[in-house]
């Protein structure tokens, strides 16, 4: 009987040995399998980064930008500027996939591919595009609840500002500043017109396709906005003095109920940029406020 249960005990004994190694080889071969899809992203816009930062994603690669960097990348390798990313740099990084937004695309693609990476470029031309990324980035990396957050924000916001529109819409003309070289009219396809659109404004010009037109004085001479925005897209510290010089010395300018009635407003980053951002709540509200000014 002794031995009978010596046998037994022992049989047991090498039983647990075998379960406990199991398990372990089982728990190490599922540690090493999520330490391989861990992703390794890198994203070369800011407003990547601030995508990525609400949805609670880590980043290996951020872009050098004046524009701040949502604090937690603080510490993260730069990759160059948005406008002129280092590819070498990306590539040391071993990302699994690299983010830009779809207006760069045809700027760097093909260096992108040159290197195989796996870039992906997001469509941020409206703030319904910007809805769609969070929702298709929440599904990808398992950041549902996060996206759902940040859209209930926006949709909020609009809801509001749609609350505050009375009477006849507020015909605006919106004009980008590039460093250099003047300005572009953004027409209604531009994130600003999809902002005036939201806002209650009426674009005074609008387009099939294109965001952005060459200005022409006998054009803007019919237009007689009341409201101007003037988006401040790079280097505001150049483009706020060109804008204030044009206004200055072109006479088109004093003749528009705008400026005569001084609302003329300056859009600066980081709530306001080409394309979308997380700074849509800012960006709505201020705008809002312009266009229909509390009494």
């Amino acid at each position: 009987m002794n031995s009978a249960r010596k046998t037994m005990f022992s049989v047991l004994a090498v039983l647990l040995v075998i379960v406990v190694a199991v398990v372990g080889f089982v728990s190490f071969s599922k540690s090493n399998q999520h330490q391989a899809k861990k992703p390794r992203i890198v994203a070369t816009t800011v407003a990547v980064t601030q995508i990525a930062a609400k949805l609670d994603l880590p980043l290996v690669g951020v872009p050098k930008s004046e524009n701040q960097i949502p604090n937690r990348y603080k510490n993260v390798a730069t990759v160059g500027s948005p406008m002129a990313p280092n590819i070498e740099k990306i590539a040391s990084l071993k990302p699994t996939v690299v983010y830009s937004v779809s207006v760069l695309k045809d700027q760097y693609s093909a260096a992108f591919k040159k290197q195989k990476f796996n870039a992906q470029y997001l469509n941020l031309d409206t703030v319904s595009d910007l809805k769609n990324v969070l929702t298709s980035m929440g599904k990808k990396y398992d950041r549902t609840k996060q996206a759902n957050n940040q859209i209930k924000i926006i949709n909020h916001t609009i809801k509001t500002v749609r609350a505050r529109q009375t009477g006849q819409k507020p015909k605006v003309l919106i004009l980008m500043g590039m460093p250099g070289a003047g300005y572009m009219i953004a027409t209604n396809q531009s994130y600003v017109g999809d902002l005036v659109r939201l806002a209650g404004g009426q674009n005074v010009y609008t387009d099939s396709k294109q965001p952005y037109l060459a200005p022409a004085n006998e054009s803007l001479a019919a237009k007689n906005p009341d409201v101007i925005l003037r988006l401040e897209h790079a280097m505001p510290k150049v483009v706020k003095p060109q804008f204030d010089q044009e206004f200055k010395t072109n006479a088109i300018w004093a003749q528009m109920a705008a400026v005569k009635d001084n609302r003329v407003y300056d859009l600066q980053q980081p709530d306001f940029n080409a394309t979308a951002n997380m700074h849509v709540k800012q960006a709505l509200t201020k705008i809002s406020n312009w266009l229909y000014p509390a009494k």
